[in-house]
């Protein structure tokens, strides 16, 4: 089951989803437009479940959560030395300070402290009554019982306050946002061992051709091994979804039709590569039009240009190129920001940056092209990126040599040594 993602009804056909969106016709369509009709179909998964906190880890939380206790749970010393009021420290000269205690986290002080008086304290130790002030150990004499302070300190200094990271009752995290490191220890810090996440979106995956052959199998003359799978899996994995392997499905109307539907049955989204292209042997194009509904088969971008998307019953299809850097390309920005709504989170995806071009790049307007970059901090300091050389949709070993894609804009034209351009780091993607 999913959900629309303001919660109206989901619409029964592709037209009635992409009412008022541009018509288009059969030459292909600028990425802006692609994206915005695959987000207009990409339905949020709406069953939720509760996990225990390790198995949190990248699911999409499910409800807001407010905090059901106070983070600290007391006023707390935030660093070693010694408590005290403020008021107990002279302006004039260093003060003597009669040490009354000690205190250590977990094992507080009882009673309070008086003018004049000081209480050694560890990180974390509860702030005793009377003391507003910690003196930090480096900054204090200790000479038998007492303690001497060079300078005073104003009130509150090195003091954490009940509730300053998180208040009992407040907002502490938000329906969509994906379950991280610092998520799970915000959760860990008040004592929830459980939270309630969306499930996993299923994600099916097959790669379409005859001469196709899994690793590990020899190859006879014409035929290739199946790269496309291995890196989906490879880009689907930081994403938290489950992923279900539909293997290499030959150029068979037969073969291709079953895989399909009971791919589509599984999954809620299915992606499959190669056989989106015009040719003799692409059966997908018709087999789609008995088993699904299509927007579009072509996009103005390079490279990805034969790409498909609709759906297949009630699961989003994706169509991609058989080339292994368009499928790359393609996974990234298309397929990748519609699987995360579909999983209902927030997230947006890495944020691109700027960096000067160090060569020329070749760019028609018309389409938006991505180019394997390789982005480093030039002598001064500011971002500069280079190409990794040949750009062909079929060089993937140039994927591996990059660290980033820099975009190029669908109207822009040629980029000129020390024009800025647009990159997105491969960090945390792939």
């Amino acid at each position: 089951m999913s959900e629309r993602p303001s919660g109206e009804r989901r619409p029964d056909s592709l037209a009635e989803a992409l009412a008022g969106m541009p018509t288009q016709a059969q030459h292909p369509i600028p990425v802006d437009e692609a994206c915005a009709m695959i987000a207009r179909l990409a339905d949020v998964v709406r069953e939720t479940e509760e996990v225990a906190l390790p198995a949190a880890r990248a699911r999409v939380l499910a409800h807001d959560l407010a905090s059901p206790i106070d983070v600290p749970a007391h006023d707390n010393a935030a660093m070693d030395g010694y408590a005290c009021a403020a008021a107990s420290l002279s302006a004039a000269a260093p003060s003597r300070l009669r040490v009354v205690g000690a205190a250590w986290a977990g094992r507080p002080w009882s009673g309070r402290l008086g003018a004049g008086e000081a209480l050694r304290i560890m990180t974390g130790a509860v702030m005793p009554e009377g003391a507003d002030t910690v003196v930090p150990q480096e900054d204090a004499t200790r000479e038998d019982d007492h303690v001497i302070v060079a300078r005073p300190l104003p009130a509150g200094t090195h003091r954490r306050h009940r509730g300053e990271d998180l208040a009992r009752g407040k907002p502490m995290l938000s329906a969509g946002q994906r379950l991280g490191a610092a998520e799970l220890g915000l959760l860990a810090s008040v004592g929830l061992a459980r939270v309630g996440v969306r499930r996993r979106l299923r994600v099916a995956c097959l790669s379409t051709g005859s001469e196709v052959r899994a690793p590990g199998q020899p190859l006879s003359e014409g035929e290739i091994y199946d790269s496309n799978r291995y890196t989906l899996a490879g880009m689907l994995a930081p994403l938290g979804v489950e992923v279900l392997d539909c293997g290499v499905v030959p150029d068979e109307p037969a073969a291709l039709e079953s895989a399909l539907r009971e791919a589509a049955a599984a999954a809620d989204a299915v992606i499959s590569s190669g056989g989106v292209s015009v040719g003799e042997a692409d059966f997908t194009r018709e087999l789609m039009s008995r088993l699904g509904e299509v927007v579009f088969w072509t996009v103005a971008m390079r490279p990805g240009r034969p790409l498909a998307f609709g759906r297949l019953g009630r699961a989003c299809y994706f169509g991609l190129p058989g080339n292994p850097v368009a499928v790359m390309i393609t996974f990234l920005f298309l397929v990748r920001p519609a699987l995360l709504r579909m999983m209902g989170t927030t997230e947006t995806g890495p944020l691109p940056v700027l960096a000067r071009a160090l060569e020329p790049m070749r760019k028609k307007p018309g389409r938006t092209e991505y180019q394997r970059a390789i982005v480093a901090p030039g002598p001064d300091g500011a971002l500069e990126v280079r190409s990794t050389g040949g750009q062909g949709s079929g060089i993937l070993s140039s994927m591996s040599r990059a660290n980033a894609i820099v975009r190029l804009a669908h109207d822009q034209g040629p980029v000129a040594p020390g024009d800025l351009v647009e990159c997105l780091l491969f960090e945390g993607l792939l």
